[in-house]
C-alpha cells in the first residue's frame, strides 16, 4: 500500500490562502541532508490588487529553482487553479532542530524552543509589515532521524582500585548497538570481577540527557531521564555476569521542568529530544537546543568510607528511525 499523503491547509481571511505539505509537517533530516519546505499558496486577485503575494520561512533559507515538482504539489496546483504558486525552500547546514524545553506546569507564555514557520502574506513589498488578517502561518518542524549506517557499539573496560585493598574491581560493560530508537529498550551488559575486598551491595543504571543551549548565552545542563535500581551484590572475590533493561521515556518524564523534547505540532504529542548530530565544518555555527545522551552505571560498595561508588559512563544516540518517502 502506497504512504498516505497528508495535506495541511490554512486560510487568512483574504488575499491569500496558502497550502503545505509534509509528513505530518516535519522535515526529516540526516547529516548529509534536509527535507526541503515545498508548498503552494493560492491567491485571488480581485483581492490582492496592486499588492503582491510573498512566502517566508521564518529563518535563514536559501531557495532553489528548477527542483521536480513533487507529485503532491503537483495535485494541489492542478486542484486549486491558475491562481495557485508553488513554492520550495531549501534549509542550510547550519540550522538547528525544533527543540524545546519542557516547562514546569506553573509556567505561563511560550517555553524556551527552536521553532520554524512559513509564513504567505500579501503587501506592497516584502519589507512592508503585512496585516494580520493578509497573513496565514504554518508551524512546521524540523526533526533529525537516525543515519543509515551506525557507529561502533559503546563499551568500556575500567578498573577501580579501593583504599586499603590490594586489588581491583573490574567493570566491563557494553551496549547492544550506538543508536536506540524513541520507545526502544536499551540493554546493557555487564561484567563485575570483584577482586577487591569489598561487597558489591547495589547497582544502578541511569540515563542522563545532556543539552547545550547556545543562543544569545551558552548553558549547558545533564538531567536524568531513567532510573533503574537492581539488588543484585558481589561479594569480594565473586563475579558477575547479566544483561540489564532500561527505558528512557518522555511519559516518565512529565512533570521534569528543563529536560529538551523534540518540536511538536499542534494536537500532537512528542518525545524526549533526538540525539543532535551535527555535520562536520558547521558545529561552530549552529545555533540551538543540542542534545546528547548517556548510560550511566554505579556500583555502591561497602566500607569505612561513605559513597564509595564506582561510575562508567556509555555514550549512545537516541532518534527517530528513518522515514518512509512520501513525496
Amino acid at each position: 500500500m502506497a504512504p498516505r499523503q497528508i495535506v495541511f491547509k490554512k486560510l487568512s481571511r483574504d488575499p491569500v490562502s496558502g497550502g503545505v505539505h509534509g509528513e505530518a509537517g516535519t522535515l526529516w533530516i540526516n547529516i548529509d541532508f534536509v527535507d526541503p519546505v515545498d508548498g503552494v499558496v493560492l491567491v485571488d486577485p480581485t483581492q490582492l490588487k496592486d499588492k503582491k503575494a510573498y512566502v517566508a520561512l521564518s529563518c535563514t533559507f536559501r531557495t532553489r529553482t528548477g527542483a521536480p515538482t513533487p507529485k503532491c504539489r503537483e495535485s494541489l496546483l492542478h486542484k486549486l487553479g491558475h491562481n495557485a504558486y508553488p513554492f520550495f525552500f531549501e534549509l542550510p547546514d547550519n540550522l538547528p532542530c525544533s527543540v524545546g524545553l519542557q516547562p514546569a506546569q506553573s509556567d505561563v507564555g511560550k517555553l524556551c524552543a527552536v521553532e520554524f514557520e512559513v509564513k504567505a502574506f500579501s503587501a506592497k513589498s516584502q519589507d512592508e509589515k503585512p496585516r494580520k488578517r493578509s497573513t496565514v502561518k504554518m508551524m512546521i518542524r524540523k526533526v533529525q532521524h537516525a543515519p543509515e549506517r551506525s557507529g561502533p557499539a559503546p563499551s568500556l573496560q575500567t578498573t577501580y582500585d579501593f583504599a586499603m585493598s590490594d586489588k581491583p574491581l573490574l567493570l566491563e560493560a557494553s551496549l547492544e548497538k550506538q543508536t536506540y530508537y524513541h520507545g526502544e529498550k536499551i540493554n546493557v551488559h555487564l561484567n563485575i570481577t570483584n577482586n577487591s575486598n569489598r561487597t558489591v551491595k547495589s547497582i544502578t543504571i541511569l540515563v542522563e540527557q545532556m543539552g547545550n543551549v547556545v543562543l544569545y548565552c551558552h548553558e549547558s545542563y545533564v538531567e536524568q531521564v531513567a532510573m533503574e535500581q537492581f539488588s543484585d551484590t558481589v561479594d569480594s572475590g565473586g563475579s558477575l555476569d547479566k544483561v540489564y533493561t532500561i527505558l528512557p521515556t518522555l511519559a516518565n518524564n512529565r512533570q521534569k521542568k528543563g529536560i529538551a523534547l523534540d518540536g511538536r505540532l499542534k494536537y500532537e504529542d512528542t518525545n524526549l529530544a533526538s540525539s543532535s548530530i551535527v555535520k562536520e565544518g558547521v558545529l561552530k555555527e549552529v545555533l540551538g537546543i543540542l542534545v546528547s545522551y548517556r548510560l550511566v552505571v554505579k556500583l555502591k560498595s561497602s566500607g569505612l568510607i561513605p559513597c564509595s561508588e564506582v561510575r562508567a559512563e556509555l555514550p549512545f544516540q537516541l532518534m527517530h528511525p528513518k522515514p518512509d518517502a512520501e513525496w
